[in-house]
Formats: structure tokens, C-alpha cells, sequence
């Protein structure tokens, strides 16, 4: 059995609007300390995503270390991490990792 191929990884920091401060925070707290692009900062659910959000594009290399930071340093913010494999579906279902309380994706998007 061939095991897909991680090109990266995606963190995305989920906030309600009043909590959008804090996702600016961490996001420059993350980038100051790792090499990772941080992604528009939507107010709005956009693609499968059931809130507003920013995403992290984290370096395979380096997962591990900036999931051990986010895990600790997260606050009340809930973060969906997921693999980059060229599987849409399989990358927001099955190759995933939540900080936080799991929360519902819009996967209607990926038929």
C-alpha cells in the first residue's frame, strides 16, 4: 500500500468576529518563531470552513514543532490542521488534527 505524499500542511486559526485580534495575534507569534505564509484573515465561513478563519501554510519539516506551539498557545481559539497530499477530501477528513473542540466542514464543496 502507497502512503500519499505530504507536500505541507495547513493550520487553520478559526475566530468568531470579536475573536480576530487574538487569530492576528497568534498568527504573528507563529510567524515570528517559524517560516510559515499566513493567509487573508476572512470574517466570513469561506470554502469548507464554518467560520471565519486564517490559514497557516506550515512547511512539512517543521509540523511538528508548530503544532506543539499552537497547542499551547492557542487560547480559546480552535485550530483545524490538515495534510496537503493533492486529496481535497481525504485531506479535510482523514488527514486532519484539531486543537480544540472539532468542528463541522462544509464538504459539499469537494464533490
Amino acid at each position: 500500500m502507497s502512503e500519499p505524499s505530504i507536500r505541507d500542511f495547513h493550520a487553520h486559526l478559526y475566530y468568531d468576529p470579536e475573536e480576530v485580534e487574538l487569530a492576528r495575534q497568534l498568527a504573528v507569534a507563529v510567524q515570528e518563531r517559524f517560516p510559515v505564509a499566513v493567509g487573508h484573515f476572512h470574517l466570513r465561513p469561506v470554502g469548507p470552513h464554518p467560520r471565519g478563519s486564517v490559514q497557516l501554510t506550515v512547511p512539512g519539516d517543521i509540523f511538528g514543532e508548530v503544532a506543539q506551539f499552537l497547542a499551547l498557545n492557542r487560547g480559546p481559539l480552535t485550530v483545524f490542521a490538515h495534510a496537503n497530499t493533492g486529496d481535497d477530501l481525504a485531506d479535510h477528513t482523514a488527514h486532519v488534527i484539531w486543537f480544540g473542540p472539532s468542528e463541522a466542514l462544509d464538504l459539499s464543496i469537494f464533490d
